[in-house]
């Protein structure tokens, strides 16, 4: 579609030029009547003479400019190398941002993945050959086809730039989205393991020799507690009294205290159950002497 826009852009500016020429021809017819009035007049005037002091005006320019119907030739050329230097800059941009997008890798679906500048950049090598011994049309004429391709490759690098910005932004999303489902499924494994009996009682040491500073003899009355309650299984449940988890909570729900996720998370669990043996019987070992001897702590 691009390509057929530029083709397009191409013919009007094209036909543009020679519109111009066809314009111009019955200027050039009208100029050589315009010469030889101009003769009469240059006659006129030597034979009556200029006064003092005036300036006699650049008749021959002023026919040229009238038969040509272009500017001054000064000019043009002045214009075509400020179109020239444009088209340039276009050109080095456009490449500029097709190494980018290829340097990226990045998948731009259906949108062209580099701007096409080969036709420009011939354009600039026309208009940059001998422009003293171009005709002002001709001149006209390739700085108009310059400057059309210029505003073509400054348009399809504007819509290249959004379309890489765009897949940019969508690979730093799904960056985002895959790191962030690594580190739920990180999380969950590594919940997973604590869960576990051995991963609950590495846990349970720990955290008791952390908070406090209860050593291996207190663990090994932990162990065994535990161990009688529930066999240290988070999901363990006494459905005829409905005492929860691997400390036997009763109700379960008291477990909240200590986390919303005292239903999947053994470590809540054990946190407090820690709180409770240490508030109610001072230490693991006082509770495991009262369970022994009624059953229950």
């Amino acid at each position: 579609m691009l390509q057929n826009t530029r083709a397009l852009r191409r013919a009007h500016a094209a036909a543009s030029a020679r519109n111009a020429i066809t314009a111009r021809r019955p200027k050039m017819i009208f100029g050589t009547i315009a010469g030889a009035v101009l003769g009469l007049a240059v006659t006129v005037g030597v034979a009556a003479g200029p006064a003092a002091g005036a300036e006699m005006p650049d008749a021959v320019a002023e026919v040229t400019s009238f038969v040509t119907g272009g500017e001054p030739m000064a000019k043009i050329a002045d214009d075509s190398a400020i179109t020239i230097a444009l088209a340039q800059d276009a050109v080095t941009a456009a490449d500029a941002l097709n190494a980018e997008v290829a340097a990226s890798g990045l998948d731009l679906g259906a949108d062209p993945a580099s701007v096409q500048t080969a036709e420009l950049t011939a354009d600039v090598a026309h208009l940059s050959g001998d422009r003293a011994s171009m005709s002002a049309l001709l001149l006209s004429s390739l700085a108009l086809e310059t400057s059309t391709g210029t505003d073509d490759v400054i348009a399809d690098t504007a819509a290249l730039k959004k379309s890489l910005t765009a897949a940019q932004e969508k690979k730093a999303a799904d960056d985002a989205a895959k790191a962030a489902a690594e580190k739920a499924a990180a999380e969950a494994a590594a919940l997973a393991q604590a869960n576990t009996p051995d991963g609950a009682k590495a846990t349970a040491r720990q955290m008791m020799a952390d908070k406090y500073g209860w050593g291996d003899d207190q663990f090994s009355c932990l162990n065994s507690l535990w161990t009688k309650e529930s066999g240290w299984n988070y999901q363990a449940y006494n459905a005829s009294g409905g005492a929860t988890g691997i400390p036997q909570a009763l109700p379960g729900s008291k477990m909240a205290s200590a986390g919303s996720d005292w239903q999947t998370n053994a470590a809540t669990q054990i946190a407090w159950g820690l709180e409770y043996i240490s508030s109610v019987y001072g230490a693991p070992c006082s509770a495991w002497g009262h369970s022994q001897a009624s059953n229950w702590y």
